[in-house]
C-alpha cells in the first residue's frame, strides 16, 4: 500500500468518527460500562460475550478511550477502501475520501463508529464476509487472513451477530458467481469466521461461566421478549400456580416491556415479591426461563411467529441515532468504571464532554435531518441498481439488502426493536449506491495478490 493510499485511509478514519470530536470525547452508552468492567475489575458479565471488552482493553490499556475510538474509525475506513477496490477493480484516494466524506455527512455511520459499543462490529462483520466470499480476488493473502480474524471477533462480540453472520454465509454462497468449482473454497472462506466465533464463545463461556454454551443465560432474554409480546405472559397465567415457577407470583402483573423486565430495579427478575433485591437475577432465572420459553412455543407457535414478524417489520423502519446521545445512566454506570481503570485526567476529559453535560443531543440535532431522506433514496437507488447491474456489482447490491433484513430480524424478533440496532447497518444502503456509482477503475481487478 502506497503512502497516498495510507493517508487517504487515515484521513477517512478521522472523518468517520467526527461526532467524537463534536462531543469532546468518544460517545458512550450505559452498556459501555459492562464492557469496561470485563477487564477493569475484571468481571465476566453474565449477559455479554467476553469479547468486546478485551478488544477495548487491548487498545486503551488504561490510558485513554480515544485509542479504541480511533481504531474503530480506521478499521471502517480500511473496509471501505477494500470494498471499493473489490467492486471497481481498484481504488483511488480521491474516490475513497469522497465516499468517507459523503458517509460522514449524510448517514448514521459516524455516530455508530464514534460509539464505544459492539454496534460498529455488525457492519464490520458484514463487509468482511462479503470481501472474503465475493471479493476474494481483490485481496492479498495477508488481507484475507486479517479479514478472517476481524470477522471472527466482530461476529463473536454480540450474540445478534451470530444469526446475522449465518444469514450472510448463506447469501454469499447463493450469490456467488461462476466458476462453480470454486464454491467449496468460497464456503470455507466465508464460513470460517462464523465457526471460529462459535468456538471463541464456547471457550470463553466455559472458562468464565463453567458452561459450554454460546449464551449460558440467553433464555432470560428470550423470555423477556416473549413477555413483552404477551405470549409468555399468557403461558404463565395459564400454567400457574400448578407449574410452581417463581414467576407465578407475578402472574397477571408482569411488566409489558421487555427492557423493564430485564433492567428495572423493581422488575420481578431483580426484586422478589417481598421487595428484596436479587443479585444476578438473570442468571438465577435462566433455568426457569428455558422452561417457560419452550412451553410458550409449544402453546402458541403461531403467536410467537407472528410477534417475531411484527417486531421484524417494526425494527426494519427504526434507524435513528438519538437513543445513543443522552447521558442516561452514564454517571452511575460508566463514570465509576473510568475512575476505576483510568487516570483522573481521563475522567476529567469525560466530565468535560458534551454527552456528560447532556448537551450532545442539542449539538447533534442539526446534523441528523438528512439521514432519513438519504436512507430512503439509498434503498430505492440500490433496488434499481440490483435490477440493472450484473455480476459482482449486482451481487453486492443484493447482499446489502440481505444484511439489512437479517439484522432487522435478529435484533427485532429476538430482542426488542431499537433505533440504534438498525442505524448500525442501514447506512450500507446509500453506501452501496455511492460505491457502485463510481466509475470502474482503469486497471483490472487484482487477483491472487501476494
Amino acid at each position: 500500500m502506497g503512502l497516498r493510499a495510507l493517508l487517504a485511509i487515515l484521513l477517512g478514519g478521522l472523518m468517520l468518527v467526527w461526532p467524537a470530536f463534536l462531543n469532546g470525547y468518544p460517545i458512550l452508552f450505559s452498556d459501555t460500562a459492562a464492557f469496561l468492567a470485563q477487564t477493569v475489575q475484571p468481571l465476566m458479565i453474565w449477559d455479554k460475550p467476553w469479547v468486546y471488552g478485551p478488544m477495548l482493553h487491548a487498545l486503551h490499556w488504561g490510558i485513554t478511550l480515544w485509542l479504541p475510538l480511533l481504531a474503530q474509525g480506521l478499521v471502517m475506513s480500511h473496509l471501505i477502501w477494500l470494498t471499493q477496490r473489490a467492486l471497481r477493480g481498484g481504488a483511488t484516494a480521491e474516490a475513497h475520501l469522497l465516499l468517507c466524506a459523503g458517509l460522514a455527512a449524510l448517514t448514521a455511520l459516524p455516530w455508530v463508529a464514534a460509539l464505544l459499543m459492539p454496534d460498529v462490529l455488525a457492519p464490520t462483520a458484514a463487509l468482511s464476509l462479503f470481501l472474503l466470499g465475493l471479493g476474494r480476488a481483490a485481496l492479498s493473502r495477508r488481507e484475507a487472513a486479517y479479514l478472517t480474524v476481524l470477522a471472527t471477533l466482530a461476529i463473536a462480540a454480540h450474540l445478534s451477530h451470530l444469526p446475522l453472520a449465518a444469514a450472510l454465509v448463506v447469501a454469499t454462497v447463493l450469490l456467488g458467481l461462476r466458476p462453480w468449482r470454486e464454491l467449496p473454497w468460497r464456503v470455507l472462506r466465508v464460513a470460517s469466521p462464523l465457526v471460529l466465533a462459535v468456538g471463541l464463545l464456547l471457550g470463553t463461556n466455559w472458562v468464565g461461566h463453567g458452561k459450554l454454551s454460546l449464551s449460558p443465560y440467553g433464555a432470560t432474554f428470550l423470555l423477556a421478549r416473549m413477555i413483552g409480546d404477551g405470549t409468555a405472559a399468557r403461558t404463565i397465567e395459564a400454567r400457574c400456580p400448578e407449574a410452581g415457577w417463581y414467576l407465578c407470583t407475578w402472574a397477571g402483573r408482569l411488566p409489558a416491556d421487555s427492557d423493564e423486565f430485564l433492567w428495572l430495579r423493581e422488575s420481578p427478575m431483580n426484586r422478589d415479591a417481598e421487595g428484596h433485591a436479587i443479585f444476578l437475577g438473570g442468571v438465577k432465572l435462566a433455568p426457569e426461563a428455558r422452561e417457560i420459553v419452550a412451553e410458550t412455543i409449544r402453546r402458541e407457535p403461531f403467536g410467537v411467529a407472528w410477534a417475531a414478524l411484527r417486531n421484524f417489520a417494526r425494527q426494519l423502519l427504526l434507524a435513528g441515532v438519538g437513543d445513543t446521545l443522552a447521558r442516561d445512566n452514564l454517571g452511575t454506570a460508566v463514570r465509576p468504571r473510568l475512575e476505576q481503570g483510568f487516570s483522573p485526567a481521563e475522567v476529567a476529559r469525560y466530565d468535560a464532554s458534551a454527552q456528560s453535560r447532556d448537551t450532545l443531543p442539542a449539538l447533534a440535532a442539526p446534523f441528523l435531518w438528512p439521514y432519513g431522506p438519504v436512507l430512503l433514496l439509498g434503498a430505492a437507488g440500490l433496488a434499481v441498481m440490483a435490477w440493472r447491474l450484473q455480476g459482482p456489482q449486482r451481487a453486492f447490491a443484493l447482499f446489502l439488502f440481505v444484511v439489512v433484513a437479517a439484522n432487522a430480524f435478529t435484533t427485532g424478533a429476538l430482542s426488542k426493536p431499537h433505533h440504534r440496532y438498525q442505524a448500525r447497518i442501514a447506512w450500507l444502503l446509500p453506501f452501496g449506491v455511492a460505491v457502485l456509482a463510481l466509475p470502474h477503475y482503469s486497471q483490472p481487478a487484482l487477483r491472487n495478490r501476494q
